[in-house]
C-alpha cells in the first residue's frame, strides 16, 4: 500500500494583508467571481548559475487542496474591520482553481511560466503569497543542492541544515535538498515524513561530558552500533581525536563492533582529511569513511576535491538551507488574463514587463537529446516553428529541426489534486535525468552559457498590441 506523505495545512490568513484587502475590493465591486489566469515565473537565476530546479509543487497542491477559512480566521478578520458581507461570503468558501504546472524536479529558466493558475479572481489572488512562499524557497534550496551535487560527483551529500533553517521551513529544506541531489538528512522529522534516509554523527558535548575522549567514543558506539561515526576535533584532531578513534576501533572490534567513520568539523579539511586517511590506513582501518562538515558549499566542495581530499561524505548545513549567498529566488505571480481578456504589466524596466494570455512552454531538444531552447507560446496556438528573443526581436531561432515536448500539464482540477508524483526519491530521480540533458556549458559555476528562452510571433504580437493600446489610452486621457 502506498504511503501518503504529510498533508500541509495552512490557514488562508497565511498571506499578506493586501491579498485579503484586494479580495474585499473584488467582492464589493462584483468581480470576485470573474475568471482570471495568473502565471508564476522568476526573472533571475540565483548563485550566478545557468538554471533553476523547480521544487515545492506537491506541498503547495496539498496546502491548496485543504485551504479554507475557519471560524477563528473569520473572527480575526472581523476584529481588524473587514466588511461583514465579505466575511459571510468567505464562510464556507471553497478554493477550486485549475493549476497547470511543470513537473517537480524540472530544470527551468527565467521568464517562462513554471505554473499557471486559473480560477475565480478572488481565489487565485488569495493564494499568491502561499504559492510564492512555498515555491520560491524550495526551488532555491533544490537549486543550491543540485550545484553541490555537480561539485561532489559520486560522493555522499548529507543535509545538516535544520538548526540554520528558517524555523519549520527546515522540513521543506530537507525535502528540497534530496530533490536537488542529496543522499540523506540529519532532520529526523523530514526523514519520517518523506521517507528519506536519516543520517548523523555526534556533537562535541558528548565528548566533553565524559571528559575522557576514548571512553566517550566507546560508549557512543556501544549505544549506537549502527551509527558509529566519531567526531574527532573536540580537542586536537591529529594528536587526540584520531589516535583515540583508532584505539576505540580496536577495542570495539574485540566486542564485535565496527567503526564506520570519523568526522572533521573544523580546521583545514583538505590537510586533515589526508592525514586522517593515512593514519586510518596504517592502522588497518581502510574501510572507515571520512565525513567533513563546517560551512561547506559547492565551491568549497569543488576545491576540496581538486586538492585530492579523501573525503567520502560531505555534511552541508548553513549555506544549503539559507541559499547563501543569494538567500531568495525572485519568483513572482502575475495576472495574465482577466474575464477573458489578456492583461499585462508595463514597466520602465523592459525586463519587468509581463507576458499576456494563457501560455504554454515547449522545450526543444537536438538529436542527442540535449536541451536547446524553450519557447513560450499561447496555449491556444499551434506549436511555433521559430521563436524570438523576448527583448531583442531581431534575434530568432528556427525550431523546425528539433524535437519538442510541452512542459505545462494540468495538476489540479477544480481544487482537487490530480495524479502528481509525490515520492521525493522519484522526483529526485527525475531531476537527475533532466539535468543530464542540459549541456554542460549551462552548468558551469563561472559564466554559464545563457539558455535560450524565446517567444512565439503570435505572443509577441499580443504583447505589442496591448502595449500600443495602453499607450494610446495614456495619450487620450
Amino acid at each position: 500500500m502506498k504511503q501518503k506523505e504529510q498533508v500541509f495545512d495552512f490557514s488562508p490568513l497565511y498571506t499578506d494583508l493586501y491579498q485579503i484587502a484586494m479580495g474585499q475590493a473584488y467582492f464589493l465591486d462584483g468581480t470576485a467571481e470573474k475568471p482570471a489566469v495568473f502565471d508564476y515565473f522568476f526573472r533571475t537565476i540565483p548563485f550566478g548559475g545557468g538554471y533553476v530546479i523547480f521544487a515545492g509543487l506537491e506541498p503547495f497542491l496539498q496546502a491548496l487542496e485543504n485551504l479554507m477559512f475557519s471560524q477563528d480566521d473569520l473572527d480575526y478578520l472581523k476584529k481588524i474591520n473587514f466588511h461583514e458581507d465579505y466575511l459571510d461570503y468567505l464562510e464556507g468558501f471553497h478554493f477550486s482553481p485549475d493549476v497547470f504546472s511543470m513537473k517537480e524536479g524540472e530544470v527551468v529558466f527565467p521568464l517562462e511560466p513554471v505554473m499557471r493558475v486559473e480560477g475565480r479572481l478572488l481565489e487565485v489572488q488569495l493564494i499568491e503569497t502561499l504559492l510564492l512562499n512555498l515555491i520560491n524557497y524550495q526551488s532555491l534550496v533544490a537549486t543550491k543542492a543540485s550545484r553541490m551535487r555537480l561539485a561532489a560527483g559520486n560522493r555522499v551529500l548529507s543535509d545538516f541544515g535544520l538548526r540554520r533553517a528558517p524555523a519549520q521551513g527546515g522540513i521543506l529544506a530537507s525535502r528540497s535538498a534530496i530533490i536537488g541531489g542529496f543522499n540523506s538528512t540529519s532532520n529526523v522529522e523530514a526523514a519520517r515524513v518523506f521517507h528519506l534516509e536519516p543520517a548523523g554523527t555526534m556533537a562535541h558535548s558528548l565528548i566533553e561530558s565524559h571528559g575522557d575522549e576514548l571512553q566517550a567514543f566507546i560508549k557512543f558506539v556501544e549505544a549506537n552500533p549502527q551509527r558509529a561515526i566519531l567526531l574527532v576535533d573536540t580537542y586536537d584532531t591529529l594528536r587526540s581525536g584520531l589516535p583515540n578513534a583508532i584505539k576505540a576501533a580496536r577495542e570495539l572490534e574485540k566486542r564485535g563492533l565496527k567503526l564506520q567513520g570519523i568526522r572533521l568539523d573544523s580546521g583545514d579539511l583538505a590537510y586533515l582529511s589526508k592525514k586522517a586517511r593515512q593514519m586510518l590506513d596504517v592502522a588497518g582501518l581502510k574501510e572507515v569513511k571520512i565525513v567533513a562538515s563546517n560551512l561547506l558549499d559547492e565551491l568549497v566542495i569543488r576545491s576540496l576535491i581538486e586538492q585530492g581530499a579523501p573525503i567520502d561524505i560531505f555534511g552541508v548545513g548553513t549555506r544549503l538551507v539559507t541559499g547563501a549567498p543569494d538567500a531568495a529566488l525572485d519568483g513572482v505571480y502575475k495576472l495574465a488574463v482577466f474575464d477573458g481578456q489578456p492583461r499585462m504589466k508595463l514597466s520602465d524596466n523592459v525586463t519587468k514587463t509581463t507576458l499576456p494570455g494563457r501560455k504554454q512552454v515547449a522545450r526543444f531538444s537536438d538529436e542527442e537529446e540535449c536541451f536547446v531552447a524553450d519557447a513560450i507560446h499561447l496555449a491556444e496556438e499551434d506549436l511555433p516553428q521559430e521563436m524570438f528573443h523576448p527583448f531583442e526581436p531581431e534575434k530568432f531561432l528556427n525550431l523546425s529541426r528539433y524535437r519538442d515536448e510541452e512542459l505545462l500539464t494540468k495538476v489540479m482540477e477544480k481544487g482537487q489534486k490530480l495524479e502528481v508524483e509525490d515520492n521525493v526519491a522519484r522526483i529526485a530521480s527525475y531531476c537527475r535525468e533532466r539535468l543530464s540533458h542540459l549541456p554542460p556549458e549551462h552548468k558551469r559555476f563561472e559564466y554559464p552559457h545563457i539558455y535560450k528562452v524565446g517567444l512565439s510571433q503570435k505572443l509577441i504580437n499580443w504583447r505589442n498590441d496591448l502595449i500600443h493600446g495602453y499607450r494610446q489610452s495614456f495619450e487620450e486621457s
